[in-house]
């Protein structure tokens, strides 16, 4: 494991009566917790993102890269108890957090490895069902975590057929140059389900294959009725003629 310089961002938490966030700035949520229900999923993105759950019920493995306030990654905990998790952060002021936000403590099915995520899929020798990626940081997604470079390795960490989960500002102006290095990178066409806002695009894609729906019933569906929906619609709209 490559540990990061410590030049990052220092994260900050706003309390509310029911909730709290964490911040890097004023203008964006990186996070949110609500407090009677701290394994809840309070925004929409992340909802979405637990959509893959459609394709792929009970993962025996997954690996996010992100941690934020942990939101995700406790959902997994929670609803997915036969799952390996395996959580990159870069940030160790992010990291440092985590009790405050409830994130489970490294145990023999789920830990948080401080590291670059595009430094642990190049080396990884672990591979997964599921590959989440959701980070940013006080200013943007990283640059490296954009390049055709960084998707090739996301497609070798995959199991043959795993799914790839993206977290894109819906407005970024590479938002299509990524799609396309996705797409190439995992040889075939990915799924864009945008946010309601409009802010977020979740992007789903599954390892040498066309990604169609093959699960009916999922764990914590109940909790991601919306989500489920939206995505369902998204497969069956037609492709885009965007080039």
């Amino acid at each position: 494991m490559r540990e990061p310089a410590d030049d990052h961002a220092r994260p900050f938490v706003r309390e509310e009566l029911d909730s709290q966030s964490l911040h890097f700035s004023d203008s964006a949520i990186q996070s949110r917790m609500q407090l009677l229900e701290p394994d809840a999923l309070a925004l929409e993105y992340t909802r979405t993102m637990m959509g893959f759950l459609m394709f792929e019920a009970e993962p025996a493995h997954v690996a996010m890269i992100g941690l934020g306030g942990g939101s995700l990654a406790k959902f997994c905990h929670r609803h997915l108890p036969r799952t390996d998790l395996t959580v990159v952060e870069i940030n160790p002021h992010v990291i440092a957090l985590r009790e405050r936000f409830r994130v489970p403590p490294d145990g023999a099915r789920f830990r948080v490895v401080l590291d670059d995520g595009a430094h642990f899929v190049a080396t990884t020798q672990a591979r997964f069902d599921v590959l989440m990626v959701d980070a940013f940081d006080a200013e943007r997604m990283p640059e490296a975590l954009g390049t055709r470079r960084f998707y090739d390795d996301c497609a070798d960490v995959l199991q043959p057929g795993g799914l790839l989960v993206v977290n894109l500002h819906a407005s970024h102006p590479h938002v299509q140059v990524y799609l396309d290095r996705l797409a190439a990178s995992m040889g075939g066409q990915p799924l864009r389900v945008d946010d309601h806002d409009g802010t977020n695009s979740v992007v789903f894609a599954r390892r040498g294959q066309a990604l169609v729906q093959t699960v009916r019933t999922a764990p914590a569906a109940v909790h991601l009725h919306d989500a489920f929906s939206r995505i369902a619609h998204a497969l069956k709209a037609p492709p885009s003629t965007e080039d």
